[in-house]
């Protein structure tokens, strides 16, 4: 069977069953798990699935997909953005951490850090962080997202607004190409907005899968944040759009911050 063939089976039956595996297709279609592989991060780069761990599953623009399954997403990448992001935090200085698989991945890239206070609203972020002593932790109010352990809600943000730090370290569920961040969860918007509106200065965190996204509530900006840090080059009008707002961009090396 020609690739070309292969992959619109393969559509059709990720569209039948919402996910697919990588070792189901290869015995389906009787190649080798490499090569399907392949042609699921081809697809993938193609905007049409959502790699996942030993998979993929159907892009959606109105629900996330689920946390065990963007934990696993792209970990490599996450980590490396990570490192890349804990090299600009300084010592002694107060962070802000919201809901997310890579801002919980920067949680680990901080443990070395000294006398640091970080407010998250992720229990992930909370439960990461205690094993750093230097490290004092506050976690803001709010109703329990139990899938995720993220807390939102009006509770949320009228606890960020009592506090003004250092640094805000976001995450977002989708970038579009006008730069604008998205999310799926309307009342976790309001906290990342919230978020931003209390920090001296802002980051973005994003790995690539971010880019192939699509989510339906706004949160901002890439105007409004002084640095992105994702782990692959932007589109050329991304890129220029972002020199023009003044927000600088790291790209993350994968190979060198494993």
């Amino acid at each position: 069977m020609a690739q070309a063939e292969r992959l619109q089976d393969i559509l059709i039956i990720a569209r039948r069953d919402g996910r697919v595996t990588v070792e189901g297709l290869a015995s389906h279609f009787d190649v080798t798990l490499q090569t399907i592989r392949r042609d699921l991060s081809e697809l993938a780069e193609q905007g049409k699935l959502q790699r996942v761990h030993g998979g993929a599953i159907m892009p959606s623009t109105v629900a996330n997909i689920g946390y065990t399954d963007r934990r696993d997403l792209n970990d490599e990448g996450k980590a490396a953005i990570a490192q890349a992001v804990a090299r600009d935090i300084p010592n002694g200085c107060s962070l802000f951490l919201n809901i997310g698989t890579t801002t919980e991945a920067v949680a680990r890239a901080l443990l070395g850090h000294r006398d640091i206070m970080v407010l998250t609203n992720n229990l992930n972020v909370a439960n990461i962080l205690v094993d750093n002593p230097n490290c004092e932790i506050i976690v803001v109010g709010g109703l329990l997202r139990r899938a995720d352990g993220g807390l939102v809600g009006t509770v949320t943000t009228q606890t960020i607004g009592q506090f003004k730090f250092d640094l805000a370290v976001i995450s977002c569920s989708a970038l579009d190409e006008d730069g604008d961040m998205l999310d799926f969860d309307i009342q976790e918007v309001g906290v990342s907005q919230a978020i931003i509106r209390q920090a001296r200065r802002s980051f973005l965190v994003a790995d690539h899968s971010k880019f192939t996204r699509r989510a339906p509530a706004r949160i901002g900006s890439l105007a409004q944040m002084d640095r992105l840090y994702t782990d692959s080059p932007l589109s050329a009008s991304l890129a220029n759009a972002c020199r023009g707002w003044g927000t600088s961009v790291t790209v993350a090396n994968t190979e060198r911050d494993p």
